[in-house]
């Protein structure tokens, strides 16, 4: 991977990929890809009938295995096909735990249960699970093996308490990170769900946590990640950093308001030793702000955090954050992702402390003296000589308690989102990135999960603007193998990252699809391969050109159909382009006049042209062409033909006289049933039930079809027997 370059971000271009469908599945719906069940390349895990919530995802690269945490149970999947070579493990809440949740009033079905809530690995043979025990949390080793070929997967038997590890509530957000054997953990630490504090468990010290009931230090916070980022080559320098939102502090915001925040920690903090005993004493944390610059200054802020994914580099000191935000207003539903650096974050650590000061107690950049070492900075040979926390001077640590706060917020990369979307009715939950090689250079592919059970794939090109995504399926996320694991609240699904066939049997259309995991190789769209050798290889993504990439633009087949309406009615063209970022465009003309589409009785919809009112000079050629990147290509021809309503009343009339005059023919010959129907009054009802409505143009077609083949044959001598008598 390389350094993200801020230039490019500021010139994004989002990539939108194939047409969703929506099918019903036994316990919920899905939006799913209709190329994608053809293809069978979705694969489902649809839970068991006594489980639910599979959302605490473990993947283990080295033996194939994606752990999965649900109520009552824990899964091993094979990571090749979830739903083969399956394990699970049953582990519910004890039936006392549960009398006891149930009698202090909780829902026994929906919180009386065993909520996994924390899957980290231990040691090469075992991983740590935590649970919410029924509002007990608990806490357990389990054995995975050492090699792949071990078939082992048990739970041990010796149970350990979950306090400050597992939050008692399922509800609540819980963020953990296991590094080691030390559990660090950002949680609620009591029944009622007000003591939140982030903990170091387990490991050879003693346990350590945050300052209680102290709105400075923690506000109400909602945990989103933790993640560990060297900060030197030193490991003594190593810093935690948690990323939450919480409420704002006293005299930080004129009424309630949520702020999305990142903190950090000294991995090898032991707190003080007459003050701050057994509680950080390198706790900091910043505001991060997320929002689109307005006019006069005035900003429009997305302050929920609700995901983070670290990007990594060539530096593992300074990975890519990407954070995804949502509004927090009433008014108005809004989405976004940005994008921060560590150099960033560092420098507003480094900068002025928040200190409330002045006749309104306001909150003000801290002018003062700042002790040495500077409050925040590890212990360790590179800055200064201290051996531990527990060394450091009273007045460091008496500052570091009343000073938690930075003074400067962090902004992202350009000052501004990536990714912006305030009018939909879906809010972005989750991301993960994989960074792709193309042709033209790397790109970083989004995959964004949505709370209406979408996930959006959006990949970044360096022009133009954000604009357009694409939604698959469900809620939370894992990359591995160029495949996509996805969990729900009924189960588990994977799909590939690629499903190259979807964009057509066209060079053009690969070329527009300007997807980095696919390229035209000559016959087909076909994953890209950085490393092949092949000179038919075609792909720009970053131009998306046909022209400067495709021979045989001109061998394609046009598609022409011919369509009847009737006149004073409605017809539907159909031409719908496989690109959703391709404008469709429509001309028409007959043999005398070119036809005027600027009317109010032509509708241009993203389906096709609806021509409302039809006349007889509407009749001729209408061609839908689509236009993508300056490049234009003829989609479909059709010849309309309108049917003047005069002649086709005299022509149905004449029809039915025809048939009053027909013998009775017996209704058992195979030729005609009881229940079929004249086939001119299934025409009538098509064409004058509402003269002013839609006419299908398939259907009205091979009616007309039918009546021209009738009116030819009345001359012939069994005319008679092809009609069944009035009274059917």
């Amino acid at each position: 991977a390389e350094h993200y370059q801020a230039a490019t971000l500021m010139k994004g271009e989002v990539n939108l990929w194939d047409e969703m469908i929506l099918i019903h599945h036994p316990a919920c719906f899905f939006f799913i890809s209709s190329d994608m069940l053809e293809s069978n390349n979705l694969v489902t895990f649809e839970g068991l009938a006594n489980s639910s919530s599979y959302h605490t995802f473990l993947l283990d690269e080295e033996k194939g295995r994606l752990m999965v945490g649900a109520k009552d149970h824990i899964f091993s999947f094979n990571l090749l096909n979830i739903s083969k070579d399956y394990a699970q493990i049953t582990w519910p809440a004890s039936p006392s735990r549960r009398d006891e949740c149930k009698w202090a009033g909780k829902d026994l079905s929906r919180e009386c249960s065993n909520f996994i809530k924390v899957l980290q690995p231990f040691n090469q043979t075992h991983l740590y699970v935590c649970g919410t025990g029924a509002f007990h949390p608990v806490c357990a080793y389990l054995e995975v093996g050492r090699r792949p070929e071990d078939s082992v997967f048990r739970l041990e038997p010796h149970i350990e308490n979950g306090r400050g590890k597992s939050p008692y509530d399922p509800k609540l957000l819980t963020a953990s990170l296991l590094i080691d054997n030390e559990l660090y953990s950002g949680t609620s630490a009591d029944f009622m769900g007000r003591d939140f504090a982030i903990f170091r468990t387990l490991g050879k010290h003693h346990p350590i946590r945050t300052e209680q009931h102290d709105s400075r230090w923690l506000n109400d916070p909602r945990f989103v990640s933790v993640h560990l980022i060297p900060e030197s080559d030193n490991p003594e320098d190593d810093k935690i950093y948690l990323f939450f939102r919480e409420n704002a502090m006293d005299g930080e915001h004129a009424g309630k308001a949520t702020h999305a925040r990142i903190g950090q920690l000294c991995k090898n903090d032991l707190g003080g030793h007459r003050s701050l005993v057994n509680k950080w004493t390198t706790f900091l944390k910043a505001r991060l702000v997320c929002s689109v610059p307005g006019l006069n200054g005035i900003d429009t802020h997305f302050d929920e955090l609700q995901d983070v994914f670290l990007m990594s580099t060539k530096d593992p000191k300074n990975p890519i954050i990407y954070a995804v935000f949502t509004t927090s207003s009433n008014i108005f539903k809004g989405s976004a992702v940005c994008l921060y650096n560590m150099a960033d974050i560092r420098r507003v650590f480094l900068g002025p402390y928040a200190h409330r000061d002045g006749p309104n107690y306001q909150w003000v950049p801290f002018q003062g003296r700042v002790p040495y070492p500077r409050p925040g900075t590890c212990p360790s040979k590179t800055f200064g000589g201290f051996g531990t926390t527990k060394d450091l001077p009273d007045e460091v640590i008496t500052f570091a308690r009343s000073h938690p706060a930075m003074f400067n917020p962090v902004y992202p990369i350009n000052h501004r989102p990536i990714i912006v979307k305030t009018d939909v009715d879906y809010q972005f939950t989750q991301i993960v990135v994989d960074k792709v090689e193309a042709e033209d250079g790397q790109y970083d592919v989004m995959f964004i999960g949505t709370d209406m059970g979408t996930v959006l794939k959006v990949v970044s090109i360096p022009r133009g603007s954000w604009h357009d995504l694409e939604e698959v399926l469900l809620e939370e996320m894992t990359v591995f193998r160029q495949q996509l694991y996805l969990g729900s609240a009924i189960g588990v699904s994977q799909m590939p990252l690629h499903r190259c066939e979807v964009y057509g049997k066209a060079c053009a259309e690969c070329c527009l699809a300007r997807d980095p995991y696919c390229a035209w190789d000559g016959t087909e769209c076909s994953r890209y391969f950085p490393m092949a050798k092949r000179r038919t290889r075609r792909q720009d993504i970053r131009n998306g050109d046909p022209l400067t990439q495709c021979s045989d633009l001109g061998q394609a087949t046009l598609l022409d159909k011919i369509v009847y309406g009737v006149e004073n009615s409605s017809t539907f063209l159909e031409c719908s382009p496989k690109s959703q970022r391709a404008l469709t465009y429509w001309q028409g003309w007959s043999a005398l006049h070119t036809i005027l589409l600027a009317e109010e009785r032509f509708i241009r919809t993203d389906q096709g042209l609806l021509i409302r009112t039809l006349s007889k000079k509407d009749s001729g050629i209408y061609l839908c062409q689509a236009v993508e990147h300056g490049f234009m290509q003829t989609l479909l021809k059709v010849t309309l033909e309108v049917i003047d309503t005069e002649r086709l009343e005299d022509l149905l009339h004449r029809d039915e006289e025809t048939a009053a005059n027909s013998p009775v023919q017996d209704l058992s010959s195979p030729r005609e049933t009881p229940n079929h129907k004249l086939w001119y009054r299934d025409f009538l009802s098509l064409a004058f039930a509402n003269p002013h409505g839609h006419v299908h143009a398939h259907g009205l077609a091979a009616k007309w079809k039918h009546l021209q083949e009738r009116q030819k044959g009345r001359n012939r001598r069994t005319h008679e027997l092809e009609r069944a008598p009035r009274s059917v």
